[in-house]
């Protein structure tokens, strides 16, 4: 369904929006205050988002999770699009993308029951009470992330992507391939990625441009 209208509107809205973030993507590439990966989390941002433009329906706010780093990194990158700045924050991964615990993912799957991160664009929904509390869905809207509502894969905070979890053991704990954050900033997360927003998910790198 997301898909069908995604294919729809597509040229009409990845125009318009391509216009729309056409300063902003400028700007993301200039300014001083922002590191060369930072800047290039940014402009992965804003190519989702003139890909995806008929189907997310807020256009300020992009989350980038990026899982080329550690989850000892902040690696959950929230991207103003319009104010030309980017917070990162800790996020899990699935424990079926890391079987041995080392921190690292090692694959993608959308594979019901993987217990895996699954790859690809995702739009948030409106928040609901969930088993961690206040939790986002998400609608995958990229093959590889088809199955996210079947597998019931959320954003929600969690003990175990808390930073006192990378002191103790250099690492976050896994997750069943939801996106899991630190209690302490989930609701903030939360506030200005709920409700039609976009999420990607990937391995972006260092040597992503």
């Amino acid at each position: 369904m997301v898909e069908q209208i995604a294919r729809r509107g597509f040229i009409g809205g990845a125009l318009a929006l391509g216009v729309t973030l056409s300063a902003p993507a400028r700007a993301f590439a200039t300014v001083s205050t922002l590191t060369p990966y930072q800047r290039r989390v940014a402009a992965s941002a804003v190519r989702q988002q003139v890909r995806l433009a008929a189907v997310v329906s807020h256009h300020d706010i992009v989350g980038v999770a990026d899982f080329a780093l550690a989850s000892s990194e902040p690696r959950m990158h929230v991207v103003d699009i319009l104010g030309g700045t980017v917070r990162s924050h800790l996020v899990a991964h699935g424990r079926g993308s890391d079987p041995e615990h080392d921190g690292w993912l090692k694959s993608f799957s959308n594979v019901v029951g993987s217990e895996a991160t699954s790859r690809g664009a995702y739009v948030t929904m409106a928040d609901y009470q969930g088993k961690y509390g206040a939790s986002i869905r998400l609608v995958g809207v990229d093959g590889d992330n088809s199955n996210a509502l079947d597998r019931a894969i959320v954003m929600h905070p969690a003990w175990y992507a808390a930073p006192d979890m990378v002191a103790k053991f250099g690492k976050l704990g896994r997750s069943e391939g939801c996106f899991a954050i630190d209690p302490a900033v989930f609701g903030d997360v939360l506030k200005v990625l709920s409700g039609g927003r976009l999420l990607f998910a990937d391995r972006i790198g260092i040597s992503i441009g």
